[in-house]
């Protein structure tokens, strides 16, 4: 069997590779350029924001957060720290691989080992609009391992010999996002055992079969520092556009992008643009910033929304730009509702944004009143102004319910975590997550939730600010 590429694709890959000097092509007039900048800032937010992760994990081999070349596995055998930039809202509880996957020339076969029952791993597929269009791991296929193959736009293979299960992505680039749980320090060992056997390969290798011709090289665009806040953002959205086949449900939207020159594959030369047509662009996008900051404040911060909303597929997500922005925004690459369930702590219960320069904060779980899980759950801290993890002099970055059995317990049975930038009391210490001087948010992760979870019968607590020590 020799494998080669959908036509389409390769037309649309030498594109990429040969570049167009077609100038932008701007018809829409002022007011028309800002009401959709404003639908495509929100729209190519997440994508740009993503290629950055790519560019940095994939492309920079020079920089600090390259991981592994394209179609190769990255293992990061240990938990995230302060240190880890790469992006925003990382998960310190399971140690990441990470695969960047360039499906134009051929799909590719994940292998999955199999693994000890009562330890949650997952490999998240995400498309480049950052929607989760599959998983594999605990949840879905099991502990058991397995060969899996992931497809891009047009093929039309069967499913070959071997083979557990053929999982298509609309895009050509496609990202492997792997959880597996760590225990503790001593765990750490076996997580990198596990680690090894992530295996990923060319379709052809898998099958033993003849290479089919390598897909036209790339010339990614190293990123500017305002490309996901400025004009900039629609260059590189131009840019990874031409990574997909269009969606017939978004042909209207396309159209009207093409008013202000977002095509795919096509240059987008900002110096080609009037002042007034720029200051379009960047009205619309500043528009479209206060539309996610009325929709956090009245949405998220009140819970009514939550993080399942979020993140998901395509069918899940209904084309819900503004969601998939705020998925983005608040912590890119989340998980999908099923696998498991975000809640953020951004306010109080008075619904004040949290600073722990100003407060020191409870968080009261009654007793058999614990976050519902049917793998772990985990609260993890982040600085409010970096969206990092946060440094500190016990280097503690979540509460887990691993650590149960070292948390002091109430006389009632009850558990409150101490969240506060100061040490509580020494006999309180193992129940403090430490948080910056200033504004913070906190994550607290639900793997593999009960269905309590989702039918609301389960309630969050509410962070309490501490009276007593609230600045006069």
């Amino acid at each position: 069997m020799h494998i080669k590429p959908p036509c389409s694709l390769l037309a649309v890959c030498l594109s990429i590779a040969a570049g167009n000097a077609a100038a932008i092509n701007f018809s829409a007039t002022p007011a028309e350029a800002t009401s959709i900048a404003r639908e495509a800032y929100l729209y190519g937010f997440p994508v740009v924001e993503m290629y950055k992760t790519l560019y940095t994990q994939a492309v920079d081999t020079q920089g600090q957060n390259f991981k592994a070349p394209f179609n190769q596995i990255g293992n990061t055998a240990m938990v995230f720290t302060p240190r880890d930039t790469a992006f925003v809202t990382p998960n310190s509880d399971t140690p990441y691989s990470f695969l960047w996957m360039d499906l134009r020339t051929e799909p590719l076969v994940l292998t999955l080992p199999a693994i000890e029952d009562g330890r949650y791993y997952s490999t998240q597929l995400i498309d480049l609009y950052t929607q989760n269009f599959a998983y594999l791991g605990t949840r879905t296929t099991g502990n058991k391992g397995g060969n899996f193959m992931i497809s891009g736009p047009g093929w039309t293979v069967d499913k070959p010999a071997g083979i557990d299960a053929v999982i298509p992505s609309e895009s050509a680039i496609a990202y492997g996002l792997y959880r597996t749980q760590l225990f503790d320090d001593k765990d750490l060992a076996k997580v990198k055992h596990i680690q090894r056997g992530y295996k990923v390969q060319p379709l052809s290798q898998f099958l033993g079969k003849s290479e089919p011709a390598a897909a036209p090289a790339v010339n990614w665009p190293a990123p500017v520092a305002d490309m996901s806040d400025s004009p900039e953002l629609f260059k590189y959205l131009n840019f990874m556009l031409a990574f997909a086949q269009p969606q017939s449900s978004e042909a209207a939207l396309r159209e009207r992008f093409k008013k202000i020159g977002i095509e795919p594959g096509q240059p987008y030369n900002l110096t080609e643009l009037t002042a007034e047509q720029r200051k379009a662009l960047e009205d619309g996008i500043a528009a479209g910033k206060a539309e996610f900051a009325q929709f956090k404040k009245d949405k998220v911060d009140t819970h009514e929304i939550s993080s399942g909303d979020l993140f998901g597929s395509r069918e899940h997500l209904h084309n819900n730009y503004l969601y998939r922005y705020a998925g983005a925004n608040m912590g890119i690459f989340g998980n999908s509702a099923a696998e498991a369930n975000y809640i953020g702590y951004f306010v109080d219960n008075q619904q004040h944004p949290v600073d722990a320069s100003k407060h020191s904060y409870t968080l009261h779980f009654n007793k058999d009143a614990l976050p519902p899980a049917k793998a772990f759950w985990s609260l993890t801290m982040y600085d409010g102004k970096n969206k990092l993890l946060v440094d500190n002099p016990i280097n503690r970055y979540l509460i887990n319910s691993r650590m149960l059995p070292d948390l002091k317990r109430n006389t009632d049975g009850s558990v409150t975590l101490y969240v506060q930038h100061k040490a509580p009391a020494s006999e309180l210490q193992n129940n403090w997550l430490p948080a910056p001087d200033g504004p913070f948010y906190g994550v607290l992760r639900i793997y593999m939730p009960k269905p309590e979870v989702a039918s609301g019968e389960w309630k969050m607590p509410l962070l309490t600010p501490v009276v007593s020590q609230t600045p006069p």
